[in-house]
């Protein structure tokens, strides 16, 4: 049966096979020409908030305090907002991958066209981009944690246990913005998703400040999202502490990167049944 047969739902259970690897490994091929500039390009900006708001806010409002398992606990504000930021990093470098750097792969450049010429299915090709993406959002919190070290904000051994919470942080946000990918006529369709999302996101997911600072409602809505659950397990790592509610703290953030996964692939498929 043909795999855009139109009695088949879009909706059917992902068609996944290890074909998936050649698709990441040419994305890879071709990122490595570029990896320099990619790798400054993702690093600069969130260096500068680092700089600006963790020196120079920070010497401004000293300690900020936290609730720990062992009761309220005061930490630098530039290791409040580093252990945060990470978490920002990776949100927006794999969702600007699966956005913009997937959009011109799958509309402008028809790579996956041609890809599908090939015995490859577009559910292996939908699979290679979010894991490509969040592959980009690991080097860059790499460097960036890299960075950090060498300011000496922490030294803490469980932050080695940073590394597979922050890949997870990326395919859920690859997930999440490959829906837009879907949906998307032009690049300007992003700017949607950054300025009613991603950046209210940033701003209420305890970043920049506890959010236990926020009116009651907005706290609410807030401890259901993606990065709030990111930051909640990064933060106390930063510590070397053991983060509070880990378990629900991941299934939150494995519901949204398994529903993600399954609504963008259906749009996906639907708009390439076209």
């Amino acid at each position: 049966m043909s795999y855009f047969n139109n009695n088949r739902s879009v909706w059917r259970a992902p068609e996944l096979s290890w074909r998936w690897w050649p698709v990441f490994l040419r994305n890879l091929l071709v990122w490595r020409k570029l990896a320099i500039p990619s790798l400054v390009g993702n690093i600069a900006e969130p260096l500068m908030w680092l700089v600006a708001f963790g020196y120079g806010m920070g010497a401004l409002v000293g300690q900020v305090t936290l609730a720990g398992a062992d009761g309220d606990v005061m930490v630098p504000y530039i290791l409040f907002l580093a252990s945060g930021s990470i978490c920002m990093s990776a949100m927006n470098a794999a969702s600007f991958e699966a956005l913009y750097s997937a959009f011109s792969r799958m509309h402008v450049q028809k790579t996956w066209d041609g890809i599908m010429n090939a015995p490859v299915n577009l559910d292996d090709i939908v699979l290679a981009e979010m894991l490509w993406a969040a592959f980009k959002s690991l080097f860059t919190v790499t460097a960036i944690l890299g960075v950090m070290l060498a300011l000496g904000i922490s030294y803490a051994p469980k932050l080695l246990l940073a590394w597979p919470i922050l890949l997870g942080v990326g395919i859920t946000f690859s997930c999440l913005a490959l829906i837009f990918n879907a949906l998307a006529k032009g690049y300007d369709f992003f700017t949607y998703y950054f300025t009613l999302f991603l950046t209210p996101t940033m701003f209420v997911s305890g970043i920049f400040f506890p959010i236990g600072q926020l009116p009651e409602a907005v706290r609410t809505i807030s401890q259901w999202l993606p990065l709030t659950n990111a930051v909640d397990l990064v933060r106390p790592l930063f510590m070397d502490q053991w983060p509070q509610h880990a378990v629900r703290h991941l299934l939150v953030l494995t519901v949204y990167a398994v529903v993600g996964f399954w609504i963008a692939l259906a749009l996906t498929r639907k708009r390439f049944r076209g």
